[in-house]
């Protein structure tokens, strides 16, 4: 009998040859909500291994379901949702993708990926494509050179940028080719020589919210920046400003960030991420009222939604599985202790359960 795996999400078609090749696979059919936990559990049952995303939770009840399970390949590295003590106790394998290649995917394809949505939610906002589209679709006819959607437009507007990663490098490569000016503010400011390549000025956070016609968010999520956009900081903005957030939704405080759209503080928003999402929920949520909203543009966090940015992230995982079933050590394997060698990671271990919950920022981001 082949082999079975379990995906719990559904994959692109390069990863899931790979996986075909040596094994049946079978995908959680829905692609309209996540897994739950008792699905999960039944999907363990009836397989050798188990392939997930960053948004999936393997705890130990996953485990224990199926004596027989022979691995865990879940996207995360040190950030992965699976019991490492029932995974040791059970003798099964746990794999993600090696950093090496993580970094790889993540700067050829999910931080390409989420900066092209960042740029077109931009774009949308500016020219009002949303509203263009609902107007056309009004009637058989409509009025040319309308009043009715005017927009901010991009020529000679200015960006503010929230950080400056690999992500905001992209997205500032990218806008200047639309002729913005382009703020930014970050921990550590780029040398005279790099802002004036990439046409970049360093302003102060407060100074960027008055400036800006449109701001953006690309900090990465920790103790530092939880809610670091709120009301003071929507209040500084321009009425007539749009707010993108591409990044995590717990940096900003959605409550402000509601009460600003509904007042009228700020023009719209894009928002690809939320407040209550994995890992402090099992499935996310989406506020009612953002979804009411006109002027507001919403993806579900979605960023990596290209065929090639979602392969590369899920193909060390095939290949890892594969290696796993032909025999082989996985690049990525995270408990070699299961083989009897040292432990390499003690601190994914006494972590507790492996659950959703409010625990703060860092709550699964294990640091060795």
């Amino acid at each position: 009998m082949r082999p079975r795996v379990f995906a719990v999400q559904a994959i692109p078609e390069a990863p899931l040859r790979v996986l075909q090749e040596v094994a049946d696979v079978e995908v959680f059919p829905s692609l309209r909500r996540q897994i739950s936990l008792e699905e999960t559990i039944d999907g363990a049952r009836r397989s050798d291994y188990l392939l997930g995303l960053h948004g999936n939770f393997v705890p130990a009840e996953v485990i224990k379901a199926n004596p027989n399970l022979k691995g865990i390949a879940f996207l995360g590295g040190n950030t992965v949702k699976v019991d490492f003590d029932a995974a040791l106790a059970c003798k099964v394998p746990v794999l993600s993708a090696h950093p090496e290649d993580a970094a790889a995917a993540y700067s050829r394809g999910v931080g390409v990926a989420t900066a092209d949505l960042t740029v077109a939610m931009l774009l949308a906002l500016a020219y009002r494509l949303l509203d263009a589209d609902r107007y056309t679709r009004a009637d058989s006819t409509f009025q040319e050179q309308t009043m009715a959607l005017m927009g901010v437009g991009c020529s000679g507007k200015t960006t503010g940028l929230i950080g400056l990663g690999r992500v905001g490098l992209h997205v500032a490569r990218r806008l200047a080719a639309f002729d913005m000016r382009l703020l930014y503010t970050r921990r550590s400011r780029l040398t005279p020589e790099e802002e004036v390549k990439l046409g970049l000025q360093y302003v102060t956070l407060d100074e960027l919210l008055r400036r800006s016609d449109y701001v953006s968010v690309q900090v990465s999520y920790n103790t530092t920046t939880h809610k670091m956009i709120g009301a003071r900081e929507f209040a500084l903005m321009k009425p007539s400003a749009y707010f993108i957030n591409t990044a995590r939704g717990r940096i900003v405080d959605e409550g402000a960030l509601i009460e600003a759209l509904q007042s009228g503080r700020i023009a719209g928003a894009g928002l690809e991420v939320f407040y209550n999402e994995p890992p402090t929920v099992w499935d996310p949520v989406v506020p009612q009222v953002l979804r009411e909203m006109d002027n507001v543009i919403l993806a579900p966090h979605n960023g990596g939604a290209t065929y090639d940015s979602r392969s590369r992230q899920i193909m060390p995982l095939a290949t890892g599985i594969k290696d796993l079933i032909e025999g082989r050590r996985p690049r990525g394997l995270l408990n070699p202790e299961v083989f009897g060698e040292p432990v390499l990671h003690p601190e994914f271990y006494d972590r507790g359960p492996i659950e959703p919950g409010d625990r703060g920022p860092d709550h699964f981001l294990v640091k060795g």
